[in-house]
C-alpha cells in the first residue's frame, strides 16, 4: 500500500511539472514556454532561469493574423546587416509584404539570409520579418520583435503577429541579435505576441 501511495505522489509530481511547460494560450506560445525552461535551449542567464515560470504574451488576438500580399524582389542586392554585437549577417530583401492592419495598409521588407537559402530544400526557406512598432520600450522589448515566416508558393503569406517574438539578446546581451532595419517599422501599437522580458 506504501509503495503504491508513493507511486502515485511520483505521478502527480511529474504531472505537476510537465503542466508546468506547458503554460501558455496557444501551442506557439506552450512551445515557447517549454524551450525557454530547457537549460539546453533556453537563451535565459542562469539566475533567471532559476525563476523562470513563464513568458509574458499578449492575449491572443486574431485582428493580428493577416494575409498580406508578396511583391518579390529577386534583384535586390546582398547588404550587410548590422548586429547588436557589431557582427554583420549577409542578407538581402525576399520581397515587400503589403497588409491591413486596424484599418490601415502597411508594407514592411522580409528578408532572407544567406545561410537560410544554402540551408533550404526545393526552393523553400525561412524568410526573416523584423519589426519596431509604438509598443517598443514599453510593453515590449525597445529593439523591436521578429516573425519567423518560410518562403509561399504564390504571391501571398499569412503573418500572425500573435508570434512575434524577442531577439534572444533581450535575455541574454551575448547573444548577436540583428538589428531591426528603420523602414521596418510599423506607426501603431502592435499588442500580439510576447511582451518585454522582465529580469530578475
Amino acid at each position: 500500500m506504501k509503495r503504491f501511495l508513493i507511486g502515485l505522489l511520483v505521478l502527480s509530481v511529474l504531472s505537476c511539472s510537465q503542466k508546468e511547460k506547458l503554460l501558455g494560450d496557444t501551442e506557439w506560445q506552450k512551445q515557447m514556454n517549454a524551450d525557454f525552461k530547457d537549460a539546453s535551449k533556453s537563451p535565459l542567464k542562469k539566475k533567471d532561469l532559476k525563476s523562470f515560470k513563464a513568458l509574458d504574451f499578449f492575449p491572443f488576438d486574431s485582428s493580428y493574423v493577416v494575409k498580406a500580399s508578396l511583391e518579390k524582389t529577386p534583384n535586390s542586392e546582398w547588404f550587410e546587416m548590422k548586429t547588436t554585437t557589431g557582427d554583420v549577417n549577409i542578407e538581402r530583401v525576399y520581397g515587400v509584404l503589403s497588409f491591413n492592419l486596424k484599418g490601415k495598409t502597411f508594407k514592411l521588407n522580409s528578408y532572407v539570409g544567406e545561410e537560410s537559402m544554402q540551408m533550404g530544400r526545393f526552393g523553400s526557406y525561412k524568410l526573416f520579418l523584423p519589426f519596431l512598432d509604438d509598443t517598443n520600450g514599453s510593453s515590449t522589448y525597445a529593439g523591436g520583435r521578429y516573425i519567423d515566416l518560410m518562403t509561399p508558393e504564390g504571391d501571398s503569406i499569412e503573418i500572425d503577429f500573435n508570434k512575434a517574438y524577442n531577439p534572444y539578446c533581450a535575455y541574454n546581451e551575448k547573444y548577436s541579435c540583428p538589428i531591426v532595419p528603420r523602414e521596418n517599422y510599423v506607426p501603431i501599437k502592435i499588442e500580439a505576441g510576447l511582451k518585454n522580458f522582465k529580469k530578475h
